[in-house]
């Protein structure tokens, strides 16, 4: 059986910043209070006229640089967003065509937060089946857009970002465990409530604004990231101890710091990029991803989890020998 194995890495952040100063202009909260309560520090907000598809290309160039791979090279695209640019067509076909990339299945995933994680474990999939050999795989978001920036208690968490990894067949082991998950009875603790079949006729109103019960969610997204990552180590017989690195979806620190410490980690083996750009949703694994190889931490060879949590709710995780 084909292995799966990450061949190239690469992100890209907007150029606009928006900081917890800017923040204390706009709503009722101070720097303090979001850095304790978030750990974010900083977060990147797309232009007006920016979309999630311009931010896919910027970090698919990357990651191609960095597998040594080229358009012709590409059998597949995945992409997970909750925030694509039209209903249709899906976000990938424009991609495909924008980067050059000869026809072939495109792929557009929602999954919140998880979006990224889904869309790898796809991939992965396909490679293994022997149906492709080498897909690009991109977590993307223009999360901003969606924000009431009247509310303290959101706007505060989110930033844009997108962030891509390269899939190649290989006879090397690199994939080694996927695991996803959803429930759909917690709906109402994570949404945004417009849709192209419901109520989108709220779009662009103050109605149209991400809902979010926080101290319920992060009571689900702690119990549930911890049993997902605990599934993928026992799935395949490797103990926390020999893990190099987690690379948790970017959501808060302190469900960071909660899920590190169920999975007796210490901080110094997270991947921990919040303070930076935010909570980026499906952007936020692969940028850290990114950001762990490009300053030396990840290495070829070491072990890393990855996982992520998002509405509706999802889950996802991935154990890898990078």
């Amino acid at each position: 059986m084909n292995h799966t194995r990450i061949a190239g890495t690469g992100r890209y952040l907007p150029e606009k910043i928006l900081t917890n100063a800017d923040l204390e202009n706009m709503v009722d909260t101070t720097d303090e209070w979001i850095r304790t309560r978030t750990g974010v520090e900083r977060r990147h907000c797309c232009a007006p006229d920016q979309t999630t598809s311009d931010m896919c290309i910027e970090a698919a160039k990357v990651a191609m640089e960095d597998a040594g791979v080229g358009p012709t090279d590409i059998d597949m695209v995945i992409i997970g967003t909750t925030t694509p640019d039209l209903i249709f067509p899906n976000i990938s076909t424009l991609v495909q065509h924008r980067l050059g990339i000869p026809a072939c299945p495109c792929i557009g995933m929602e999954a919140a937060c998880t979006g990224f994680i889904y869309a790898l474990t796809t991939a992965d999939r396909y490679i293994k089946a022997g149906d492709v050999k080498c897909v690009l795989v991109i977590g993307a978001e223009c999360i901003t857009k969606l924000v009431d920036w009247n509310d303290r208690n959101t706007c505060v968490l989110f930033g844009d970002g997108a962030g891509a990894v390269v899939l190649e067949a290989s006879d090397e082991e690199g994939l080694i465990a996927c695991h996803l998950g959803a429930d759909g009875q917690y709906k109402d603790l994570l949404y945004y409530p417009v849709g192209a079949s419901s109520e989108l006729h709220k779009a662009g109103t103050d109605e149209a604004a991400i809902m979010m019960s926080g101290k319920d969610v992060f009571k689900v997204a702690v119990n549930t990231l911890g049993n997902v990552a605990t599934k993928a180590l026992e799935s395949s017989g490797v103990s926390q101890d020999e893990l190099d690195w987690l690379i948790p979806h970017q959501a808060n620190i302190r469900i960071i710091q909660a899920t590190a410490k169920r999975l007796k980690l210490p901080m110094e083996k997270v991947i921990l990029t919040v303070q930076d750009h935010g909570n980026t949703s499906a952007a936020s694994v692969p940028m850290a991803l990114d950001v762990g190889v490009r300053d030396g931490r990840v290495k070829r060879g070491q072990l890393v989890l990855m996982e992520a949590f998002g509405g509706g709710f999802t889950w996802g995780s991935v154990l890898m020998r990078f």
